[in-house]
């Protein structure tokens, strides 16, 4: 009997040991077959998830982000413990303790499972198994989703330790309202930092994860707070918080943005513009996309916001002023039906749809609501009605003619608003004001403007980018005309020209023939043409420059060689490769706004390479420096004191482009084209140098001026290129945008007169005939010229430029330049032309493409 008995326990054990032994079996093959293609140690513990990239100005104020998961990155020891507690007590109580997986939590929700016949299936994923569900990329319920995240988790928590594991599962989890992450979740819901929040909002956080598309703090605010009160229920039976502080903090109310008991985090921020999409389109490009989208970059980036939006409205002030001028009506093309005007609310709600640019400060989306004798009724976005409502009068349309934009045609101009507009039309608004004390007028029609253009202003010293706008607005257009748009520069090239031949042996006072040029072209017959369709004769270099003289300009490149003109526009990072065609000296070829002004710095900086940057700093997640633009070394800075009255003293150490000397030269030039030629309108109270330019029927205009720090650019034209009227100069449309961007930039930094360079002496001559003047010579044509040592011309016989062969040419004053009569003199081509006793310089428009 007792052997029986053994033999029939002896039998049950050799079973039982024979099944576990294949249980285990079995368990280790599935194991290790889903085990094989899992990545491995090193690769855990280099996982970081995405991040969110954030840019600040140069005072540390946010402007703006980007991400494909908003996440903000907070290192394990600067999250609160009260939010650790809090997403422990939800989500994995024994955290601290486990292997990675939670067995008694696993056997627990398979029981609960197969006792509710299903009913009720809860997870018993733990903190790590987590993270390694979304490094799987995978949130399928299935078998072998688990075991690889079992394998994973026990692979995770023999690489990281505990609190690293903590840093990620935090930093990375969904919390709803596409925010990754406890620290971009609290910016969302609450706009806080996470040192400030109290339990209750913690622990409303850590009920996210439950259901985050479910759990909104709005539409589910009952589940979201029994959820949150479940939590800090949680904290106080796992002794984190005291019985007194979970009873007051539960019969705390559910606060969120959501619900507006707070202000929107994006609402404090400025909306996003072209310089911070510039600084996404560069960096991508530098770093990769998912390393910008995704490496949790802190960017310091170079722009002054004040700076920045005074170039949006001088910019954004010329381009509506060409437009109204234009008297043409194009509107929005946005329409609301009939129906969505029945009530107020009903309008509002459809206007908020409407794809209209909100980012132009004054300007209001509104919709006509009713035409009533001359006037439209209008209701306003943001602005709530008044007793008697708010009207478009009458006198507000009369300047514009509608376009209908079916057929192209105009209409007649408009006398009552409803020549103008239709019940139903969305349009933009802007309110009237007096400006002796602000006090409203009335609503008056805007439109964004067809034409557009392009600014940008920089450290000659240092190439921060100060300010840049690349069209009138960002949400209607964010194609970035200040550095993707291929224009023609037009005779703001020309300074390129001048400084080559300033380099071969020519000086300011060199004489250039002023006379007709034809030339057979593959093209054809090329006759360039001055601005005017005058031409003057033998003419000293400065005044071909101040006037803009397309004539002398072809002549000295044809003398110099344009193969010399390609290389100083290469060197100058003006183009990557220009052709060496004559017509190109005239600023034929395209080029960006942004190398253009990036060039003129070197002109003003004494002729050093300086990069144009948007960025000062790139930080990676963990605050590392992975980029930074300036570096120069500061040779004093080491010393506990400076000399008084002594800056610290900076070693540039920076590529020299084009000699000092020559680069004085160009500027003091360029400070003539502002004084007394195309550029004369720059009205400042520091010196300026710049130059206009105006291509071929003005289907560009250009202004680029700089001051001792600071080079400031403009063009306008419209995106197919077409010409902008007879009346279009860089002088009269760009130079006005110039002015009021300079003004204030100089209330801020100022200005002085530009440095002289050594090497070389001063000499006093005539500027509109080049002949030189006894050093105490005075009057108004009298100018003291910057000559480089060695190069003291022979005033009797000087060189004179023809670039197309020699001739006998009468000089200026040879020719009679001081008699009062006119005086016929003989060209270099043998032909005779008469000169008046001085240039008629009043004649004279911006030059360009002739």
């Amino acid at each position: 009997m007792v052997r029986a008995i053994l033999s029939f326990f002896g039998a049950i054990f050799s079973w039982f040991v024979t099944a576990t032994f294949f249980i285990a079996l079995t368990v280790g093959a599935i194991f290790w077959m889903y085990s094989r293609d899992l990545p491995g140690h090193e690769t855990l513990a280099q996982y970081t998830p995405k991040t969110i990239s954030r840019i600040y100005s140069g005072e540390g104020m946010l402007i703006d982000e980007f991400a494909q998961e908003r996440r903000i990155f907070v290192p394990i020891e600067e999250i609160p413990d009260q939010i650790k507690q809090a997403f422990i007590s939800a989500e994995d109580k024994n955290f601290f303790s486990h292997p990675g997986y939670d067995v008694r939590g696993i056997v627990g929700a398979a029981y609960e499972a197969v006792a509710s016949r299903g009913a009720s299936v809860r997870g018993a994923s733990t903190i790590t198994q987590q993270v390694m569900k979304n490094f799987l990329l995978s949130s399928d319920r299935s078998v072998e989703r688990k075991v690889k995240e079992v394998i994973l988790a026990s692979r995770l928590e023999r690489t990281l330790s505990k609190n690293q594991i903590l840093e990620l599962y935090l930093n990375e989890i969904f919390l709803g309202q596409n925010s990754f992450g406890v620290a971009a979740a609290a910016q969302t819901y609450f706009n806080k930092s996470l040192s400030e929040l109290e339990p209750h909002e913690a622990a409303m956080l850590a009920a996210m994860p439950q259901a985050p598309g479910r759990y909104h703090p709005v539409r589910a605010k009952e589940r979201v707070t029994e959820r949150r009160n479940y939590v800090l229920r949680e904290m106080w039976q796992n002794g984190f918080i005291d019985e007194a502080t979970y009873e007051a903090e539960a019969k705390l109310p559910l606060r969120s943005v959501q619900n507006g008991d707070f202000p929107s985090a994006h609402s404090q921020m400025p909306p996003r513009d072209y310089f911070t999409d510039e600084i996404r389109r560069q960096l991508s490009r530098e770093f990769g996309e998912d390393e910008f989208f995704g490496g949790g970059l802190t960017i310091r980036a170079t722009v002054d916001p004040e700076l920045q939006s005074a170039a949006a409205d001088a910019l954004r002030e010329a381009l509506e002023q060409y437009d109204r001028g234009r008297g043409v009506w194009r509107g929005t093309g946005e329409e609301l039906p009939p129906e969505a005007l029945a009530t107020e609310a009903a309008w509002r709600g459809a206007l908020w749809e409407t794809r209209v640019p909100r980012d132009i400060p004054g300007w209001h989306p509104a919709v006509v609501l009713a035409l009533d004798g001359g006037r439209a009724r209008i209701g306003i976005e943001g602005i709530e009605e008044d007793g008697d409502g708010h009207w478009i009068p009458a006198e507000d349309v009369q300047w514009a003619r509608r376009l209908d934009r079916e057929t192209g045609r105009l209409r007649d101009r408009a006398r009552v608003a409803g020549d103008l507009v239709d019940i139903g039309e969305v349009v933009m608004v802007r309110a009237m004001i007096r400006d002796s004390d602000g006090g409203f007028i009335r609503w008056t029609l805007r439109q964004v403007p067809e034409v557009q253009g392009g600014f940008m202003a920089m450290d000659v010293n240092t190439g921060r980018v100060m300010a840049m706008q690349g069209g009138f607005s960002y949400q209607s257009s964010v194609f970035n005309r200040a550095t993707q748009a291929q224009r023609q520069p037009g005779s703001s090239f020309k300074p390129f020209v001048y400084a080559a031949a300033l380099d071969n042996n020519y000086t300011p006072a060199t004489i250039v023939v002023d006379e007709p040029i034809r030339l057979n072209t593959p093209a054809g017959l090329w006759e360039p043409r001055n601005a005017g369709g005058r031409h003057y004769g033998p003419t000293p270099l400065r005044t071909g420059i101040e006037m803009s003289r397309n004539l002398m300009t072809i002549r000295i490149a044809q003398d110099i060689g344009m193969e010399i003109v390609a290389d100083y526009a290469e060197r100058f990072g003006v183009y990557d490769n220009l052709r060496p065609f004559l017509a190109n000296a005239l600023g034929a070829q395209e080029t960006t706004l942004f190398k253009m002004v990036a060039a003129y710095a070197m002109f003003a900086n004494g002729g050093e390479r300086v990069e144009p940057t948007l960025v000062d700093r790139v930080q990676d997640r963990r605050g590392r420096t992975v980029y930074r633009h300036d570096r120069r070394v500061c040779e004093t800075c080491g010393q506990q004191a400076l000399p008084a009255g002594r800056g610290p003293v900076i070693d540039s150490n920076r590529e020299r482009v084009m000699d000092a000397v020559t680069a004085y030269q160009l500027t003091s030039m360029m400070e003539g084209v502002v004084k007394r030629g195309s550029g004369s309108g720059v009205n400042l109270p520091v010196p300026i140098a710049g130059k206009t330019g105006t291509t071929n029927d003005a289907k560009d205009v250009w202004f680029i001026g700089y001051s001792s720090n600071i080079v400031a650019g403009c063009y306008l034209g419209y995106d197919q290129p077409r010409t902008l009227g007879a009346n279009a100069y860089g002088g009269t449309l760009c130079v006005p945008v110039f002015n009021a961007f300079m003004r204030e930039a100089i209330k801020e930094y100022g200005g002085s007169e530009f440095k002289v360079p050594p090497g070389g002496f001063w000499v006093k001559i005539d500027r509109v005939t080049g002949q030189r003047l006894s050093d105490d010579a005075s009057g108004p044509n009298v100018i003291a010229e910057y000559f480089r040592e060695g190069s003291d011309p022979d005033w009797m016989s000087p060189y004179i430029v023809s670039g197309f062969g020699d001739g006998p040419v009468v000089l200026p004053w040879e020719a009679g330049a001081d008699s009062r009569a006119s005086t016929s003199i003989t060209t270099s081509t043998g032909q005779q032309r008469v000169i008046p006793r001085r240039t008629d310089f009043g004649t004279m428009s911006s030059g360009g493409l002739y």
